[in-house]
């Protein structure tokens, strides 16, 4: 027994076979080239099972990854920390890098959120998530975001936002944009037509006072 309803284990395996595991490699892909050379402590922030973190060692043996999360999965790939959501359990400049993994959508301020990472990241947050930008962009983002969270109880917000919506947010967390990407190839054609476009993108920030 599963405890997980029939529908939603069957959204999680069309998912699965479909979607995630060519995500998970692309995602991994795009943080081993977002995250500077040289060995680094990295907390994973809202790690979900930790198979990017994993995939991100393998490509990054010299990285050192343990996750956080406001719920903990029944099984997971690395080391996960429960927290409350606001307040991350680390002192400032705890490690070198955190990650943030299309998490910042799912809460109610984002800025916030950022805010705190780079709290605890001395050299620099690196961020995975949506751009609002385009046509039907809300609709297609809701979309995705309902089918690859909804069999996982995830909470859904929908909470994306636009290009000035980002620079405000980075501005409040008092972090700037050194790079960013935005082709990372989460999807096959003909779905990147429709599902990839500018709606996505990887940023590696930094503190503003720093640069």
């Amino acid at each position: 027994m599963t405890g997980i309803h029939p529908g939603k284990q069957l959204l999680n395996a069309v998912h699965g076979r479909l979607i995630f595991e060519r995500r998970v490699e692309a995602l991994a892909d795009a943080l081993a080239a977002a995250i500077p050379e040289g060995p680094a402590r990295v907390l994973d922030l809202g790690c979900g099972d930790g198979q990017v973190a994993v995939a991100l060692m393998q490509r990054r043996p010299e990285l050192s990854i343990e996750g956080i999360d406001v719920l903990v999965r029944p099984v997971t790939h690395i080391p996960v920390t429960a927290y409350d959501g606001a307040t991350l359990p680390f002192v400032d400049g705890a490690f070198d890098y955190v990650t943030i993994v299309d998490v910042l959508h799912h809460t109610d301020d984002p800025a916030r959120v950022l805010a705190e990472a780079a709290r605890v990241a001395e050299r620099g947050v690196i961020v995975k998530d949506h751009l609002r930008e385009g046509w039907l962009a809300g609709p297609v983002l809701r979309l995705m975001d309902w089918v690859g969270n909804r069999g996982h109880d995830v909470r859904l917000p929908y909470n994306y936002l636009d290009e000035p919506q980002w620079r405000h947010a980075f501005a409040e967390a008092s972090v700037s944009e050194a790079d960013r990407q935005e082709q990372i190839g989460l999807y096959p054609a003909p779905l990147s037509w429709v599902f990839e476009r500018r709606l996505h993108f990887v940023s590696r920030l930094v503190h503003a006072n720093r640069v």
